[in-house]
């Protein structure tokens, strides 16, 4: 509601550019809303718990190491407050306490009459206005369509400020011409002439005590912080153990962020520490017995995201003994890692993973124009898409002709099983459609290799900081890479394992069983090797071929 006050106060101040009048009126229709009860309720409200928030903010942080837009927010928050008493009072307390409503001319009689207190006022519109504006980004950019508004919330956030200060200025000049108009502050003025010296030292002691009120609440938060540390320090904290092998102390009641931060030590944190987001999450590798349940903020960031057991906001934990942990994001991850899935990062899962890989691109290079080769290519991996998307399937990895695939990440072995033959079954059919619809450009079909195998293996986002993938790594990765060359010994396009078959409930027994070799790994194992890929479906029965 404050927000709102502010920019429709700093819209009606602009249309002083246009005329005095044209203001002027625009508060005759605003006056009412604010003067109204529900009006002040929600207005005054506002301010109240703008205020209290600021205080708590203070208070809250363990430690006052922070971000610069975090402190920049914490002080304007307490110095806004005191700025603005003066106008307050002289507005809307006037109004309140002896009917004055004070209409523009007479506002900005008394503030240009003084060219400190003109000034003052300018610098406190911008003081305002730049703290609304990092509040308000910092709450909307954890907002997905946030991104798209900012061509025209930008130009807003700029021309709304600019246009009012060149109205205040404009108007300011303009005062001994303005004066000069018979209906220029004689009504108000002559009321206010009227006011006993009682009612005045009312006013002005209003201020005083709202100064002193103020000045009070801030060193009970300042001692109330001291007393907590010394209670804290008396009473002593837990070890936390870091990655790296570091070790840094948290004392009774911190949290793990304000830890780390206490420490020098950087860590993500895009909402600030207040749990709207999830980039300061972690993984607990020991101590966690003890930990007390996530809060009602923390469960349900972390149920949003759906990760696995262990890990935690560090934001919100506060521990109680000893524990080790491990940041699942690294300390300069923004905005764009909100939406990256905690539940298939850094974890040992159960998987099936389908390596497929186009045959001949390198013959289909040297007969083709660059460009044509790049539209197949697009055309190719469309459909390979289309099949992942329908059946399941999670793309991890891309080769230039071939791609990786993870299934059952979500629904266990067993389904992942089934879909990434089905998957593969699928890729199929839809390589057949692209063939005929490809064959008078391309003059010959299309083919490729997939490989599937499935077991344990290390799933998680891996790569560049500023763009992660999610990927696989162990040694279910590397069979079935080697499932996928095997396609050309046995010349077929699809070879699963057996434990992969057993595992999916589909029967293709009517295929070819092998014992193979596969590099790298001691001993063989058994495959299937599969000539007619689209052939796998579903019948009334259950799976069949």
């Amino acid at each position: 509601m404050f927000a709102l006050f502010v920019a429709l106060h700093l819209c009606n101040l602009a249309l002083g550019l246009v005329s005095f009048d044209a203001m002027e009126a625009m508060r005759l229709w605003l006056d009412p809303i604010w003067s109204s009860l529900p009006g002040q309720i929600l207005l005054y409200g506002s301010l109240l718990t703008h205020l209290s928030l600021a205080l708590w903010g203070l208070y809250a942080r363990q430690t006052l190491r922070m971000r610069p837009w975090e402190a920049l927010q914490i002080l304007l928050g307490l110095a806004i407050p005191p700025l603005l008493l003066g106008h307050i009072v002289g507005t809307r307390v006037l109004d309140q306490l002896y009917g004055l409503s004070p209409d523009y001319a007479t506002v900005l009689s008394a503030l240009w009459g003084d060219p400190v207190l003109a000034v003052r006022q300018a610098v406190v519109l911008l003081l305002v206005w730049v703290h609304l504006l990092i509040g308000l980004h910092f709450w909307l950019r954890l907002r997905a369509g946030y991104r798209t508004a900012l061509p025209l919330l930008y130009p807003l956030s700029v021309f709304i400020p600019t246009l009012a200060l060149l109205a205040y200025v404009r108007l300011g000049l303009s005062l001994p011409d303005l004066s000069l108009r018979p209906d220029w502050r004689v009504t108000w003025q002559t009321r206010f002439d009227a006011l006993s010296e009682a009612q005045i030292g009312i006013i002005q002691s209003i201020v005083l005590w709202g100064y002193a009120v103020l000045a009070v609440l801030l060193l009970a938060v300042l001692s109330a912080r001291l007393l907590r540390r010394t209670y804290r320090q008396r009473f002593g904290g837990s070890r936390m153990k870091l990655a790296n092998g570091g070790q840094v102390a948290v004392p009774h009641g911190w949290s793990v962020l304000e830890s780390l931060r206490a420490a020098g030590i950087p860590h993500a944190s895009v909402c600030g520490g207040r749990g709207r987001c999830t980039t300061c999450r972690i993984r607990i590798d020991s101590g966690g017995e003890g930990l007390p349940l996530p809060n009602d903020t923390e469960r349900k960031a972390l149920e949003r995201i759906g990760v696995p057991a262990g890990v935690r906001l560090a934001c919100q934990l506060r521990p109680g003994g000893d524990l080790a942990v491990t940041p699942l994001l690294p300390a300069s991850a923004g905005v764009r890692s909100l939406r990256q899935r905690g539940a298939v990062e850094g974890r040992e899962c159960q998987v099936a993973v389908l390596f497929a890989d186009l045959r001949g691109s390198t013959r289909l290079a040297e007969q083709l124009l660059p460009f044509d080769v790049v539209f197949i290519l697009n055309q190719f991996f469309a459909e390979l898409s289309a099949a992942l998307h329908a059946t399941g399937g999670h793309y991890a990895q891309f080769n230039g002709d071939g791609l990786m695939a993870l299934y059952g990440l979500e629904n266990g072995l067993d389904n992942g099983c089934r879909q990434a033959i089905l998957g593969a079954a699928d890729m199929q059919r839809r390589l057949d459609v692209l063939n005929k619809r490809l064959e008078q450009d391309l003059g010959q079909n299309l083919r490729m290799g997939v490989g599937i195998h499935s077991g344990e293996a290390i799933v998680g986002r891996m790569g560049p900081p500023d763009a992660p993938s999610l990927t696989a790594l162990g040694d279910t990765v590397n069979v079935a890479a080697r499932l996928e060359g095997l396609c050309k010994v046995y010349q077929c396009p699809l070879v699963i394992s057996q434990v992969t078959a057993d595992r999916s409930g589909i029967d293709i027994s009517a295929f070819p069983n092998h014992r193979a070799d596969v590099k790298g790994r001691d001993g063989g194992i058994q495959v299937i090797s599969i000539s007619e890929p689209s052939r796998i479906g579903v019948s009334d029965g259950g799976w069949r071929v």
